[in-house]
């Protein structure tokens, strides 16, 4: 599924129009999004929670020349399915 079939599937289970049914999930998604940029966790019962996670810097190698290369830190976005969700995967 793509955004354009999440799209169409809340317009036709709400009732709306493609237009409003994209604001809304739009709308969703810039929520969650300005939630992480902001630190916070997202927690959607049932669905599962966003966080973000920190990495630390490391070293690694170019795997073409063997040469050593600097990772710096990073912060990366995780999602942990809740119960129910992995529940109705069975």
């Amino acid at each position: 599924m793509n955004k354009n079939d999440l799209v169409a599937h809340v317009a036709d289970a709400v009732g709306l129009s493609k237009t409003d049914a994209t604001k809304a999930v739009d709308a969703v998604f810039d929520g969650i999004a300005d939630s992480l940029r902001n630190g916070e966790e997202v927690r959607l019962v049932g669905f599962g929670t966003f966080a973000v996670s920190e990495r630390a810097a490391s070293e690694g190698r170019n795997p073409r020349t063997g040469e050593k290369i600097a990772i710096p830190a990073s912060k990366q976005p995780k999602f942990k399915p809740g119960k129910t969700l992995k529940d109705g995967l069975k």
